[in-house]
Parts: C-alpha cells; sequence; structure tokens
C-alpha cells in the first residue's frame, strides 16, 4: 500500500471513531481516570477541633463560691430567706468581726488545728506504712488489708462511743478518731498506686540488677505518689470533717465547741462563723495538696495540662 493510500485510510477510521458512540469507540492508551460515586465520596479534612479542656479560666475557682454567695445575699435582701433560720452574709461578716475582736474565734481555731494538724499526721504515717507494708508484700497484704477494709466500711464517727470508753473524752480520743478517718483513704489510694506500676519498669529494674533500696527509691516511690496525694485530698478534707464531730462531743475548745454553744443560744450568726471557717479550711487545705501535687508531678501530661 502506498504512503497516500495509507494516509486516506487513517483519517477514515479517525472520521469514523468520532462519529460513533462512547460505548464503541476503541479504548484510550492512557491511564483512566478514577470514578467518583456518591458512595465514595473524597474525604476533606476541615480544621482541626479541639477535644480537649482548653486554657484554663483565670480564677474559675471562685464561680462556684461567688454565685452561692449572692444567691444568699439576694435572698437576704429581698426576705426569702429568713434572718431567725440563716443569718445574712453581712451579719455574719459583722459577727466575725465581734469573735476576731475579743479574741475567741482565734483560740477555737488554734486548737482545733492543732488537733487536725495531729489527727493527720499520725493518720498520713499509718495509712503510708501499711500501704507500703502491703503492696509490697502478698503475706503482708492478706494480713492488713482485710481489717483496713473492714474499718473502711465502718464510718469513723460510729466508733466514737467505743473510743470514749476506751481513751475518755480528752485530747486523744479526738485525735485518734480523727486519724482513723485519714489513714483509710491514704492506704487505699496509696496501695492503688503501688499496685498500678507498670511491670516494665519492674522488668527492668531486675534486669539491670537494682537493689532494694533502689528499687523503692526510683520505681516505687515515683509510681506510688500520683495515689498517695490523692489519697492525702480526702484525707485533708477528711480530717476536718471529723474534727467538726468531735469538737461537739464533750469538747470545752475548739471551733465545733463554739458552734454547738452558740446551737444552745441560738445565733445562728455565730454557726455560720464556724461554717464558713470550717469551709475556708478544707479548701486551703485541698490547694495546698493540689498544689504539691502539680510541682511534683509536673513531668506528667494529662488531660488537665
Amino acid at each position: 500500500m502506498s504512503t497516500e493510500a495509507a494516509e486516506e485510510v487513517t483519517l477514515t477510521k479517525a472520521e469514523l471513531t468520532d462519529g460513533a458512540p462512547e460505548s464503541e469507540r476503541a479504548p484510550a492508551s492512557r491511564a483512566p481516570e478514577p470514578v467518583r460515586t456518591e458512595a465514595s465520596p473524597v474525604r476533606r479534612l476541615g480544621p482541626r477541633r479541639r477535644l480537649g479542656l482548653g486554657r484554663p479560666v483565670p480564677y474559675g475557682w471562685a464561680l462556684g463560691p461567688l454565685l452561692l454567695l449572692a444567691l444568699w445575699a439576694a435572698g437576704s435582701a429581698t426576705g426569702l430567706i429568713d434572718a431567725r433560720n440563716l443569718s445574712a452574709p453581712w451579719t455574719v461578716v459583722t459577727t466575725a468581726g465581734d469573735l476576731i475582736e475579743n479574741g475567741r474565734l482565734q483560740s477555737n481555731l488554734a486548737t482545733s488545728a492543732q488537733r487536725a494538724a495531729l489527727g493527720l499526721l499520725f493518720g498520713v504515717v499509718g495509712g503510708l506504712l501499711l500501704a507500703l507494708v502491703s503492696g509490697l508484700s502478698r503475706i503482708a497484704e492478706g494480713v492488713i488489708d482485710g481489717p483496713v477494709q473492714i474499718k473502711r466500711a465502718i464510718p469513723s464517727l460510729a466508733l466514737i462511743p467505743l473510743l470514749i470508753l476506751w481513751f475518755g473524752i480528752g485530747e486523744s480520743m479526738k485525735v485518734i478518731t480523727i486519724a482513723l478517718g485519714v489513714f483509710v483513704p491514704v492506704y487505699i489510694h496509696t496501695h492503688n498506686g503501688l499496685r498500678t506500676i507498670d511491670n516494665r519498669y519492674v522488668e527492668l529494674a531486675e534486669t539491670v540488677r537494682l537493689s532494694r533500696t533502689a528499687f523503692l527509691r526510683h520505681v516505687v516511690l515515683p509510681g506510688a505518689l500520683p495515689g498517695f496525694l490523692l489519697g492525702m485530698r480526702f484525707a485533708v478534707t477528711g480530717a476536718w470533717l471529723a474534727l467538726v464531730v468531735v469538737e461537739q462531743v464533750n469538747a470545752t475548745s475548739g471551733i465545733g465547741y463554739m458552734m454547738e454553744l452558740a446551737r444552745t443560744y441560738g445565733q445562728t450568726d455565730v454557726i455560720i462563723v464556724g461554717l464558713v471557717v470550717y469551709g475556708l479550711l478544707g479548701l486551703l487545705s485541698d490547694a495546698l495538696v493540689r498544689l504539691v501535687e502539680r510541682r511534683t508531678l509536673s513531668w506528667r501530661r494529662t488531660l488537665a495540662g
């Protein structure tokens, strides 16, 4: 076939192909384009959404107490709250000033703080030692953990009648009652912190031949520290809770005694002053423990930031 005849044949095939329907055309040599259907839509990633808690709110811890104080003041100002049942905030402030001026509040506060500190000290030391011994030995756990769980099921306040028979109504009974209410949360959370230490750290310590003392220092104590600090937060508030009760049982001094005496004379403003003092002491104690927790556990990356 000559060159001119071949060109005529090629042009004829091209014209036939262009005029033919899509289904009858010859497949193209290039790669087919991907077919997009509704069943397989192209996923477009939008801007990243923040799932965390975000930035801390300045003085966010004060929002709740301020709202409660505003409701209290509004109720007292409008007469919705009877002053015989709940004194107005400004009356409580005036009464607190009078108690500070005559020295009653300071002396009772010093007595209560001493009792709470002693009970907290004995309870924390006892709970920590029992948790370490029980957490590091199966035999010790069998001996210690059962009685502690039984004690946890019995409220410390239910033991007051028995403690009065054993220790009388003096300072010993009050301090022991506070200590019994403190050592249980310290034991529970420290023991749990010990038992949740990752076993890979233990295997690593065995691999590098750590001594028992080094193992306690570098693995056990850092692993148990978060649980211990959580138990301390429960312990400090539990100490003030137990103090409220023991100071209303045959006490002659302390914030609880001042409140009990005010109940006898129907002085609701003095009772509110005592409650506010207990609340402030509890908040300050918890804030102090949280500050220590934030400083000592700064290496953790948690949701709280």
